[in-house]
């Protein structure tokens, strides 16, 4: 079980690194997941020595038991042909083997138990990677959304601070003033224009309505000549 200790440290050790130096979330969780996929690639590695050394045991016990059964054997083959001595020899052989059996079994038994233990570690270490590998663009969709309204609160604070709102507002108050100043004008222009026009009419009239009475006059002039003549 040790080197899931030592994968959880380690892991530990690098996302509190990676958390306190990085600034890109996506970055920290790519990096992440490299790191835990690499030391579960080392703790499969370990995993499989110890299933080797259950294997190892495992076979050596049932040699060691098959070899006890042997020398049985031989012993009974003995003791029926009448060689006692040789049946001895061969059960002592056989109690030999016997006994490296009874050794090992427990040896074999609780390296089961670790191996066991230590699948189903890495059968949950496993999940949890895969799990956290289809977070991961969760995350960063997420770190994304925070930082833009992040950037944005930062910007529209700034605005305030600057009065860059104030500025925008005189300014239209300013366009405002301007526009209804060129429409006063041109109302004005408007009128002096209409005042031109009447009073070229006017001087028309005027003109016209003289011209009248100078020849009325010319005319009553020539009438009394003509008189005067007779």
């Amino acid at each position: 079980m040790g080197i899931f200790k030592r994968l959880s440290d380690v892991v530990k050790a690098n996302i509190n690194d990676l958390i306190s130096k990085s600034e890109n979330p996506e970055k920290m969780l790519n990096q992440m997941l490299i790191d835990m996929n690499e030391h579960l690639i080392e703790s499969k590695k370990g995993v499989a020595s110890s299933i080797a050394d259950e294997k190892r045991l495992e076979r050596q016990m049932k040699e060691n038991l098959e070899k006890a059964k042997e020398w049985e054997s031989k012993a009974m083959i003995a003791l029926k042909a009448g060689k006692e001595d040789l049946a001895k020899q061969a059960l002592l052989r056989k109690q030999e083997y016997a006994n490296y059996h009874n050794e090992l079994k427990p040896q074999w038994e609780a390296q089961h138990a670790a191996v066991t233990k230590l699948k189903d570690s890495l059968r949950v270490l496993q999940q949890k990677i895969e799990e956290a590998s289809r977070k991961k663009n969760i995350l960063i969709a997420r770190a994304k959304r925070a930082d833009t309204t992040k950037k944005i609160q930062q910007t529209m604070g700034n605005m305030k601070n600057n009065n860059a709102f104030d500025v925008f507002d005189r300014m239209s108050e300013k366009v405002d003033k301007l526009e209804s100043e060129a429409d006063a004008l041109a109302e004005l222009e408007d009128m002096s224009a209409d005042g031109d026009l009447e009073s070229q009419f006017k001087a028309l009239e005027s003109s016209d309505t003289s011209a009248d009475l100078l020849l009325e006059e010319l005319k009553a002039k020539m009438e009394d000549g003509g008189t005067n003549n007779q």
